[in-house]
């Protein structure tokens, strides 16, 4: 591409970073905002500025929050004593756009993965350990992506979890290798009723 303009040049590389943002597409967005008021244009940079100075991680769920505890953690309506287990914060999202879930959440910021370098240290492992044991949790939910580092992360913190604990996980709506952020709502949905005993979803490996 060739710019009459370095300014119109530089959005246009700043935006193509974004994933999923080829440099066409970041082009369409920054001629886009040329389009608009300046004021508006201003907003959005404020906002997009204050976002990332100002959110922070929900101290015990690891969820994004305006404090130190998420709008779920502090929902009381929602049953603090179960926990649904996932790998990152898209996850969260998906999962409450189903509309099925009324517990709270864990975020262990991925799944143990060796080739990668990826061990339960570098997860939010520990942190879950310690906040069952602390909150009397009654059932764990493990809403990992069905994949054999999923598996893994599944069978290592259940190896470590209480015996008074339940633990299931969702039902194999999801397909095998697939990753839960993309599966659908009503698919997502079912998967949560349909939720299995660990020792099931284990077996049927």
């Amino acid at each position: 591409m060739q710019f009459s303009s370095a300014l119109l040049e530089n959005a246009v590389n700043e935006f193509a970073k974004l994933p999923g943002i080829g440099r066409k597409t970041a082009l369409r967005l920054v001629l886009h905002l040329l389009k608009q008021d300046q004021e508006d244009v201003q907003h959005f940079g404020e906002v997009v500025s204050r976002m990332r100075s100002e959110i922070r991680f929900c101290q015990r769920c690891h969820n994004v929050a305006d404090g130190d505890i998420c709008s779920i953690c502090a929902n009381s309506m929602r049953k603090q004593e179960m926990i649904c287990v996932v790998e990152n914060i898209r996850d969260v999202i998906a999962l409450e756009s189903t509309q099925q879930f009324n517990g709270t959440y864990h975020v262990i910021g991925g799944v143990i993965s060796p080739l990668d370098g990826i061990g339960p240290s570098q997860l939010n492992i520990d942190t879950l350990i310690m906040r069952i044991q602390k909150e009397g949790t009654t059932e764990v939910i493990f809403a990992l992506s069905p994949t054999i580092q999923g598996d893994t992360t599944i069978y290592y913190i259940q190896k470590k979890l209480p015996d008074t604990v339940k633990v299931t996980t969702i039902s194999r709506g999801i397909a095998f290798g697939g990753e839960l952020e993309y599966a659908d709502e009503m698919t997502l949905a079912r998967s949560l009723q349909n939720r299995l005993p660990i020792e099931s979803y284990v077996s049927t490996r």
